[in-house]
């Protein structure tokens, strides 16, 4: 199974990871008020997105912190009940901190790894996966909704397979819009707000990791400050909010100017229904614009000297 193969089959089993995530949550404890004002969620990469979904939905009670920043001003680590967000619980800078916070919490898929054996306590990842190196997906999902249900009660919703296939066609659109305006060669915008930013973070996210593409994400006032400028005729924004008077006027006038809009929403959604979309959006689109381009392996996996100076770093 190659990491294309491997993304899809990931992506496909999580209808089942969310029945039985769902199921769990009756055994779960939210985190109280006290406890959530003296937090900070940490972690890097489509870790940190995770940690960003959980101060979005905590009303800014926690807060999302990038964990070389935590190091390096070990003062806010030691005043602060700190959880980790990380999959493999070995990024070094994570297990640096978790050693002087004041309480470390990790959230892993490994109890063994040496950020756990470095914490305090452990919240263990468990969903299934292929075995293959690939671009992260059901891990993300299983991380990003164990951090937002510490800080707010969730309910999985009963249609999440009306989500899933919802997202999966739009996607495929998607991917159908940026190979005919030729996006290999343009740039690509994800705007987000409150809640979907980080999820503009973690599509772009799967650009950078399957294809290799040029890709922003920003929230969606700023971008009219400030990312716009950078944009030229031919380039793509995506918008991850439902249809309202302010985005229909935006794409509006980008389109005015040749520049492509695609704009994927689930009418009528709550905000757990709308996070679940976009995640399967963002998968989804990823996957769909390497099979078009006919790709067999994820770009982070083929290109070893990037992903060897990658490890250099993190590990």
């Amino acid at each position: 199974m190659n990491s294309i193969q491997a993304l899809e089959y990931d992506i496909s089993l999580q209808l089942d990871f969310l029945k039985s995530f769902a199921k769990d949550q009756t055994r779960k404890k939210q985190m109280s008020l006290t406890l959530q004002k003296n937090s900070i969620f940490s972690g890097s990469g489509d870790s940190l997105v995770s940690a960003i979904l959980a101060e979005s939905f905590s009303e800014g009670m926690v807060r999302a912190m990038d964990p070389l920043d935590l190091y390096k001003n070990k003062h806010l680590a030691k005043s602060k009940n700190v959880f980790f967000v990380s999959i493999s619980g070995n990024t070094i800078t994570n297990i640096k901190v978790a050693k002087i916070a004041k309480k470390a919490t990790a959230i892993t898929a490994h109890s063994q790894s040496r950020l756990a054996k470095a914490s305090d306590d452990v919240i263990l990842l468990s969903s299934p996966n292929g075995g293959v190196f690939t671009a992260g997906s059901i891990s993300f999902l299983e991380s990003a909704l164990t951090c937002i249900s510490l800080v707010r009660k969730i309910s999985i919703p009963k249609n999440s397979d009306i989500l899933f296939f919802a997202a999966k066609k739009d996607a495929k659109k998607g991917s159908s819009e940026l190979t005919e305006s030729g996006s290999d060669a343009k740039r690509i915008y994800i705007l987000g707000n409150l809640r979907t930013f980080p999820l503009a973070m973690y599509c772009a996210a799967k650009f950078y990791e399957i294809l290799g593409s040029d890709v922003h994400y920003c929230r969606i006032e700023q971008f009219s400050h400030m990312e716009l400028f950078s944009a030229k005729k031919g380039d793509t924004v995506i918008i991850f909010e439902q249809k309202n008077s302010h985005n229909t006027q935006l794409a509006k006038n980008l389109r005015k100017v040749g520049i492509n809009v695609i704009h994927p929403f689930i009418a009528n959604s709550n905000t757990i229904s709308e996070i679940l979309y976009y995640i399967f959006f963002s998968q989804f689109l990823g996957l769909m614009s390497a099979q078009k381009r006919s790709k067999t392996e994820c770009h982070f996996v083929t290109a070893k000297k990037i992903r060897d100076v990658s490890n250099k770093m993190i590990y």
